[in-house]
């Protein structure tokens, strides 16, 4: 990475423009053209660098219910499970961890009877129960990797 891409990367954390050219605005704060700014990014995206790029909205202020999902999974059946819980489109995260529950995700839906549904027909489907464990507090930690020194 080379200085203008950790400029790009600082803009795009959390002050992508919304305009309807937000890669020519990001290539003016930086001295770039709108085409090398996307070209940038699109390499950056193809080196695994950008895993994603999306907005991240507050489900609870858009009246959703998030949940802290865990399950114990053997490893033999881990690609099933995971292609299976990344099927459902409330699926925000996904994590295998070394512990006795060893796959955790975070979800959102319209409603906790929307999440059991969707929980249950992973269970249904894997034959694994899923630990529903929303928040009894939320947390929210904004958190940017400053990359241009």
């Amino acid at each position: 990475m080379d200085n203008y891409d950790k400029q790009i990367l600082d803009i795009i954390q959390s002050d992508f423009p919304l305009c309807s050219r937000p890669y020519e605005e990001v290539g003016r704060r930086v001295g770039l053209t709108e085409a090398e700014t996307l070209a940038r990014v699109r390499a950056l995206k193809e080196t695994g660098l950008i895993r994603r790029m999306g907005a991240n909205y507050q489900s609870k202020k858009l009246g959703w219910q998030s949940t802290l999902c865990a399950a114990s999974v053997p490893e033999e059946k881990i690609d099933e499970f995971v292609a299976e819980v990344n099927r459902h489109d409330g699926v925000t995260h996904n994590y295998l961890r070394e512990n006795e529950f060893n796959i955790w995700f975070t979800m959102i839906a319209p409603d906790m009877d929307a999440v059991e549904a969707v929980l249950g027909e992973i269970t249904e489907k894997t034959g694994i129960k899923v630990l529903n464990l929303p928040a009894s507090k939320m947390f929210k930690i904004k958190v940017d990797f400053r990359m241009d020194d």
